[in-house]
């Protein structure tokens, strides 16, 4: 019995000391970082879902030994990418950000992917218990961003101002005034002297395309 409760906690302990896998590559965050603009930066992460289900469906066409994992992993990159249009979208709007083609580009390609994810869902490929919930998950996650999407920008701006102020007060109850006040302040400053297009770009990047 010690011997197997001590084998949990070194499997516990393994399991929170390894890094969490990233759900772009290198070269896709060095794209979305360029990305400045939020409906270039959506379309982009539309065309990186795109080809993470080609590569589920390529996966799916052949037997090969291991393919389970890889679609496993694969799925759970899709959803997240699928997440993130969503928190790119909400952060445009709350920056007052016109973001009518993106959305517009983005309801067209999930009504898309999720009519895919369906398919292979219906399909029931032999070894799908092994990645069941992460295909489920995927196709839950587009059903939701494309209700999104497909929402009127005014009504989701006012639903996301809305959500954002209770936030802010839910925290703020928990602090104390002066504390309040400082916030305040600071965020006062911010607006006043930060009013520019959100970026990704690592600390000290330079624009080279608007250098002479």
């Amino acid at each position: 019995m010690k011997y197997l409760l001590l084998a949990t906690c070194v499997a516990s302990a393994l399991w929170c000391q390894t890094p969490k896998r990233d759900f772009l590559t290198a070269d896709e965050a060095d794209q979305v970082r360029d990305a400045q603009d939020p409906n270039d930066r959506l379309k982009l992460y539309i065309h990186f879902a795109k080809q993470r289900l080609d590569m589920v469906q390529q996966f799916l066409a052949k037997d090969k030994p291991g393919r389970s994992a890889l679609i496993h992993d694969t799925l759970d990159e899709y959803t997240k990418i699928i997440e993130a249009i969503d928190t790119v979208s909400d952060d445009a709007l709350k920056r007052k950000r016109d973001i009518t083609v993106g959305m517009a580009a983005v309801a067209q390609a999930e009504g898309e992917l999720l009519e895919q994810l369906k398919k292979i869902q219906q399909a029931r490929p032999k070894d799908v218990q092994r990645y069941e919930f992460s295909l489920t998950t995927a196709s839950e996650t587009t059903a939701d961003s494309l209700e999104l999407s497909k929402q009127d920008l005014a009504e989701r701006s006012a639903g996301v101002a809305a959500k954002d102020e209770k936030e802010k007060k839910e925290r703020e109850a928990s602090m104390t005034p002066k504390e309040v006040e400082e916030k305040r302040t600071e965020e006062k400053k911010e607006t006043e002297t930060k009013r520019k297009v959100p970026t990704l770009r690592r600390k000290g990047e330079v624009d080279t395309k608007k250098q002479p």
